[in-house]
């Protein structure tokens, strides 16, 4: 078992800002009605990511948007249902990240992501990130599900030997990390950007973004 201090993140809404990406990618096509057409496609992603076979992300996330924009009645051009897919390495990182990362390191942890995505998707993702990269990501395409199944979680602990002590999980998804976290018996920050209300004593800390995760981190895994 190493000694290796790890922080893993959920990337999208924690690290990376898919609000503004959404949105930027999204009302040139739905205009006045983007955020309800987000919110239709969020509520039939969770039922997409549980069928199977295996759905890569890449479709669920042209399937999800053609039913969302159904569901709404919203006039939608079948050639603009892979728009986010196409524009998915457009999606920003949020302005606290580069920082955060780099204290992180500073403080010897190594930094592996765990993601909702596809490979060849989060290599676009991954173009935004400052160097150092992460030093290990695993996607929902390598494990054949998506979180709040442990399958990435469990991949992380096979692939790396981490003692539960050495490890800290950041995620702004309460439903897709904080809970699932919370089973794996590991500390678990929640980045509530979203401030949804979900019960904050399911997470070891609570922070409203990444700021001072450096410090919360260290004091978690000690």
């Amino acid at each position: 078992m190493t000694t290796d201090r790890w922080i893993t993140f959920d990337c999208f809404g924690t690290l990376i800002d898919w609000h503004a990406g959404y949105r930027a990618l999204l009302t040139p096509i739905a205009g006045g009605r983007t955020e309800e057409l987000i919110h239709a496609y969020h509520a039939l992603e969770r039922t997409l990511e549980t069928e199977r076979p295996h759905r890569l992300y890449r479709d669920v996330l042209t399937t999800g948007l053609e039913q969302a924009a159904r569901q709404i009645g919203l006039a939608f051009p079948p050639a603009d249902a892979d728009v986010i897919a196409r524009g998915w390495g457009e999606l920003p990182l949020y302005d606290d990240v580069p920082r955060a990362l780099a204290s992180l390191r500073a403080g010897g942890f190594k930094i592996g992501i765990l993601t909702n995505c596809d490979d060849d998707l989060f290599a676009h993702t991954l173009e935004r990130f400052p160097r150092p990269h992460p030093d290990l990501v695993v996607t929902a395409q390598q494990v054949g599900s998506y979180k709040p199944d442990l399958g990435h979680f469990r991949q992380f602990e096979r692939m790396t030997g981490v003692a539960h002590g050495n490890w800290v999980h950041a995620a702004c998804s309460w439903f897709h990390d904080i809970e699932p976290a919370r089973r794996m018996g590991i500390a678990r920050v929640w980045v509530d950007r979203d401030r949804t209300g979900d019960d904050p004593a399911a997470a070891s800390h609570v922070l409203p973004d990444v700021q001072d995760l450096a410090a919360v981190a260290a004091a978690l895994a000690p």
